[in-house]
């Protein structure tokens, strides 16, 4: 294992300014903080290779110098740069950090609006693929493609292990797997793939001990990790299970229910008879605990309606529970073809009905011109309402709903900064 190189001090030959080497002789470019001149590091004379103006200067998140550990190691910050591309006449910048370790070698951390991401460049070459949406592929894993841009170095500082220049100009080609991102850079000369891994910007700060908090990340960057990945699958396996679960609870209930039929009789009633239309039924018991009793009532309706008043009346007590059910039913043809609207049909739900002897008093309505309407009466008791049982799932599938709307919004956002903005294309969860 080599020596760490020893940092070496040096003058800008353009304006006189201290410079600092510490990556010795792996550096080729130094760029002088005070006058931008890019210099030559190889030459003896600090040959100046180019000028540059800004329009600003642009103080690094992580100063020149600084040290952080990063996957166990100490790096040092040692080179800084800016590159944009243009997209659809709009400029879009990033940061890029070189770090450096004498023994670990280089390696970088890029910053745009807050999203951070660690990049060590790559010795073996992904398998790409251009059939449909291009694909690149390393060690087995699919990184799916997401941007290709020119992308200009447009400031630099400190120091390089290549011939760097403001103005450079590279096509970058980005593939995907969240959390990681592959990039390949091509120039006129060579080709780099590198990999990079998304960090928090609170990580990056805790690393290099920085003062004060990181700039909030805005938006969804490209490699972002979605808050919402295995939690939607979490979440419809638990949505799952429950609903089984209330499945066989209904199942249960369906098969303990008694569902029994305590009465069953057919009436007539003729609207324009002008005799008393109320009557009450024969006594039928109703045995066994506290449950339900379900009335329906079948009607020989068609072009009609009926109104009918109920009253289940507990013969000992005389306790009535009151209620009244409209029928129905009206069909027909027009320019649209056949119609029809309500049923010859009802039924009412009596909840909580203690065991006894009861009657039913009856009181049917109807127009008075209306035909003779017969109708049959049946009622049940312990008859079990699947209606709470579809409620109860409807209401377990609101959080997996809400949660998959939430990745689809989160992947739709990512997609929309890519070359496939059109297309809601976004993880496989």
């Amino acid at each position: 294992m080599s020596a760490p190189p020893q940092v070496k001090a040096l003058n800008c030959p353009n304006c006189g300014a201290a410079l600092t080497i510490r990556a010795s002789y792996h550096t080729l470019t130094v760029v002088c903080a005070n006058c931008l001149s890019i210099l030559d590091a190889k030459d003896p004379n600090l040959q100046v290779l180019q000028q540059f103006e800004a329009k600003e200067r642009i103080l690094p998140l992580l100063p020149l110098g600084t040290r952080g550990k990063l996957r166990g190691d100490v790096y040092e910050v040692i080179g800084f740069q800016v590159r944009t591309i243009v997209v659809e006449g709009v400029s879009y910048s990033w940061s890029e950090y070189l770090l450096f370790n004498p023994y670990k070698g280089f390696r970088y951390l890029t910053e745009y609006q807050g999203h951070w991401n660690d990049v060590s460049t790559l010795k073996s070459v992904p398998e790409v693929s251009t059939a449909g949406r291009p694909t690149a592929t390393l060690l087995g894993e699919k990184f799916r493609h997401f941007q290709t841009s020119q992308a200009q170095t447009t400031y630099v500082l400190g120091e390089f292990p290549w011939q760097v220049r403001v103005g450079d100009v590279a096509t970058v080609m980005d593939f995907i797997l969240p959390p990681r991102m592959l990039s390949r850079e091509t120039t006129a000369s060579e080709t780099n793939w590198s990999l990079g891994e998304y960090l928090p910007g609170a990580q990056v700060w805790a690393a290099f001990k920085l003062p004060g908090s990181p700039p909030p990340a805005q938006g969804v960057f490209a490699n972002q990790p979605s808050p919402f990945k295995g939690g939607v699958k979490g979440v419809w396996g638990m949505c799952l299970l429950l609903l089984l679960l209330v499945f066989a609870v209904a199942q249960a209930f369906l098969i303990f229910a008694g569902q029994q039929e305590v009465f069953r009789r057919t009436y007539s009633f003729s609207p324009g008879s002008g005799g008393e239309a109320s009557f009450v039924t024969d006594p039928f018991d109703l045995k066994g605990r506290i449950s339900n009793v379900e009335l329906s009532i079948f009607t020989n309706l068609s072009n009609n309606w009926a109104y009918f008043n109920f009253a289940l009346i507990n013969l000992a007590s005389g306790e009535a529970y009151d209620f009244g059910r409209e029928v129905s039913f009206y069909s027909g043809v027009d320019s649209d073809g056949s119609w029809s609207e309500g049923g010859p049909k009802d039924d009412a739900t009596i909840p909580s009905v203690p065991p006894g002897r009861y009657y039913l008093r009856v009181e049917p309505e109807m127009d008075a011109g209306a035909s003779t309407m017969q109708y049959e009466l049946v009622l049940r008791r312990d008859v079990p309402s699947m209606g709470y049982f579809w409620i109860a799932g409807l209401l377990l599938l609101i959080p997996p709903a809400f949660v998959s709307f939430r990745s689809i919004a989160f992947e739709g956002k990512r997609w929309r900064e890519s070359d496939y903005g059109g297309s809601s294309s976004g993880d496989d969860d």
